[in-house]
């Protein structure tokens, strides 16, 4: 990857850097903006679609985070891709093994590792009102836009499929009859670039459009020692591109947006450090650094994607609302890496760059999805409002398993895998205020699942599994009702209590893996019943805020995929059940002018129960396995906490102005902490993840016509710790992002 801009790079930052120019004009109207906001001591109402119709957040009886505003521009503006969420509000972990291309979700510590292309996640995203379903589609980035929503516990009545965790809803700036823009850029160590504009206003005729684009990028900034072999000389650098378009219209009865966006990734994978865990403990190995690695294997990584969606609804006065979303998302991904890393091979595979033998693996994943709602909404009647509508997702995966010796010019294995995927709903759900301080909703939905997959290609021998011959078809299919139920209670004007009992549902899912003793394998389809409450609290000023969530959940016939081991296999599980019991809480506080302070936490206690339940451990027997084993020498994992589960998470901010006029000298300070986890369903002394805490600072001059000028660092510790792990035949690890200092210009109009 060059380390310069080329022609096609060039384009979108001349576009920002106009933006950014344009931004500078508006001084009168952002001046008034800003004299508004500082007149008003209090924090601004909190509007959410958690219920899918606008609502104050205190009204809604369940536990949901906004990020948005300046909390949401500053931790997205140093070039992270989506995983810049992960610990942001309660109970969310978001990790991934791929990089910038495959984010795993995490919700109260229900999630799934897997890293196969099929794998089906249990906390859906929902992008602009369309549920994504495939890992790939779920990694567009995050930009111009109005918030994040997480909201968490079972969702499945209202929103989409795959709920039974939550969801994680993001919402893009939308366009308005008036014309208002705004841009950043920024420049930081490694070369990294992050820039952002948006432009929009009205067209006429009730017609309006804005426009916004995404420049991120970064130098290769790791140098490759290895002399040998054909990996590049530098890696991990990107350029990671993005755009959107919206077209609304807009009358009395009638509205509709119409969405384009799309998106071009160039980099390299996520780097697979070899050896760099101390054996029998979770240190990095002495002599490691973040900016060596000795590999010797192909690595090169690329995202296409495009989509298009289209949401309107029509209001008949008396009556209600009708609703309809149309989704189309399609992306086209190769990937390709040395798994196991390093460019020595020997037996043990311990020290730093060492593994067991050359080989690399990659392919190209092709994900189309498409999917409508239909949705009526009744207008308020007595004191009843009632939702009903339809749900119909399809989806067409395709993708290719490839895998090359270091020598040879060409693959030993090239196995192709295609996917139907095809679900149907139909839900209801109604609420009833039967005072003016207590409300009851509920809700009730139909899922109906099946998937079929087909296996063929071509390998060398030894690497297809004995029994197993190709073409291979496997098919399931299921249904399940879900529902739930809730009540708030308005105590007062500052305070509202609420109770919420809820279900959800992932359908049955298929592991397609037909290499070196795994077989297809399927996993029936998984519920959860879950119960929680909470107070939701503000004092008169509005000034400080805080919310406080209990809750319980137990999940039945749990999927769970053993990854990794001697194999590097991925294979389906339905353990009995897990359970998972927490606390979550929110504070926000502006004790004095020019001071604000935001704090949220949780604490997760997660439990796989299952007395008989076994898998493998580590390739080559390198980790240090602390489960009891069974007699074939697999580890019961009875009682284990779920991978990627901390039992603790925090994220606090505090943001400190001093006036100058009417300008101001502002800093902004963010950290999020998370306690240690467990990478795999066994537990190793190698493959707990240590504490981790992470913070950035932010100085700056905020003009009153809205143009800023800030330095800023990210991971400002410069803490590097190993997050992940690879336990195929040796101690492979993967580390957090470095420290990242830079500067940035911001403006809006």
């Amino acid at each position: 990857m060059s380390d310069r801009l080329n022609g096609r790079q060039r384009l979108p930052l001349l576009v920002a850097v106009s933006m950014m120019a344009l931004a500078v004009p508006g001084v009168a109207r952002a001046a008034e903006a800003e004299a508004a906001a500082a007149d008003d001591k209090g924090f601004e109402e909190i509007l959410v679609t958690a219920t899918r119709k606008t609502e104050d957040v205190r009204d809604v009886p369940v536990a949901v985070s906004v990020l948005g505003g300046e909390k949401l521009d500053v931790l997205n503006s140093s070039g992270l891709d989506i995983r810049f969420l992960s610990g942001r509000v309660p109970s969310l972990l978001v990790e991934s093994s791929f990089g910038r291309t495959f984010p795993r979700f995490y919700i109260r510590g229900l999630g799934n590792p897997d890293f196969d292309p099929n794998a089906a996640q249990p906390v859906s995203v929902v992008y602009d009102d369309v549920a994504l379903e495939s890992p790939f589609l779920k990694s567009f980035p995050i930009f111009d836009v109005a918030n994040v929503q997480v909201l968490r516990g079972p969702q499945g009545t209202l929103f989409g499929r795959n709920t039974p965790a939550g969801v994680v809803k993001i919402e893009s700036a939308k366009p308005t009859d008036t014309f208002s823009g705004h841009a950043s850029a920024s420049w930081a160590t490694y070369n990294t670039v992050n820039m952002e504009a948006a432009l929009g206003g009205p067209l006429g005729g009730g017609f309006s459009i804005r426009g916004s684009g995404l420049i991120q990028r970064r130098d290769n900034w790791v140098q490759n020692t290895a002399t040998t072999g054909r990996a590049n000389n530098t890696l991990e650098g990107y350029t990671d591109l993005a755009g959107r378009v919206q077209i609304a219209y807009n009358s009395s009865d009638f509205n509709a947006l119409l969405n384009i966006h799309a998106r071009d990734l160039r980099g390299t994978p996520r780097l697979f450090r070899a050896g760099i865990i101390q054996q029998g403990t979770n240190n990095l190995v002495a002599g490691f650094r973040p900016d060596r690695i000795a590999l010797d294997g192909i690595t090169s990584q690329t995202l296409g994607s495009f989509g298009v969606n289209l949401r309107m609804d029509y209001h008949i006065d008396g009556f209600g609302t009708f609703y309809s979303v149309t989704g189309y998302e399609k992306s086209n991904v190769e990937s390709t890496g040395d798994i196991d890393g390093g460019n020595i091979y020997r037996f043990p595979p311990l020290g730093l760059n060492v593994a067991l033998f050359d080989v690399n693996t990659g392919g190209r994943t092709r994900p189309e999805e498409i999917s409508q709602e239909l949705r009526f909404v009744t207008e308020d009647m007595g004191g009843f409002v009632g939702q009903i509508g339809g749900y119909y997702f399809t989806q067409d995966l395709f993708y290719d398993e490839t895998a090359y010796f270091l020598n040879s010019p060409s693959s030993y294995q090239n196995i192709f895998h295609r996917n139907s995927n095809k679900n149907f709903g139909i839900f209801a759900s109604g609420e009833y205020k039967v005072s003016p301080a207590f409300t009851v909703r509920a809700g009730v939905r139909y899922s109906k699942d099946n998937k079929t997959d087909l296996v063929g290609g071509t390998t060398a021998g030894f690497a297809l599994t004995p029994g197993v011959v190709l073409p291979v078809t496997t098919r399931v299919s299921g249904d399940n009702v879900s529902w739930d139920v809730s009540a708030t209670w308005v105590a007062n004007d500052n305070i509202n209590v609420y109770a919420r009992f809820a279900t959800g549902y992932l359908g049955p899912a298929i592991q397609d893996r037909v290499l070196f003793g795994s077989a297809p394998s399927t996993a029936a389809a998984q519920t959860t019943i879950s119960g929680e409450a909470g107070i939701k609290t503000q004092n008169d000023s509005k000034t400080l805020r805080f919310d406080l969530t209990g809750y319980w959940s137990r999940t039945k016939n749990i999927q769970l995929t053993a990854v990794g081991g001697t194999t590097n296999s991925a294979r389906l599980l339905n353990a009995d059940r897990a359970i998972a019991y927490g606390l979550e809480a929110e504070f926000s506080a502006r004790p004095i002018d020019n001071l604000e302070l935001t704090a949220s936490g949780s604490w997760n206690f997660t439990e796989i129960q299952d007395p008989t339940l076994a898998v493998g451990t580590c390739g080559s027997g390198v980790c240090t396995v602390t489960n009891r084993l069974n007699a074939a020498g697999l580890a019961l994992i009875d009682g284990n906490d779920l991978p990627q589960a901390p039992r603790f998470t925090a994220n606090w901010t505090l943001r400190y102005a001093v006036p100058v006029g009417e300008d101001e000298i502002f800093l902004f300070t963010d950290w999020a902490y998370r306690s240690e986890i467990n990478y795999f369903l066994y537990t190793a002394r190698e493959f707990r993840g240590k504490a981790l805490l992470e913070g950035g600072v932010r100085v700056g001059y905020r003009f009153a016509n809205g143009l800023e000028a800030a330095v800023f660092s990210r991971n400002v510790t410069n803490q590097i710790q190993n997050i992940y792990g690879i336990d195929f035949n040796n101690l492979t690890g993967v580390i957090n992002e470095p420290r990242i200092v830079g500067f940035e210009l911001r403006g809006k109009f």
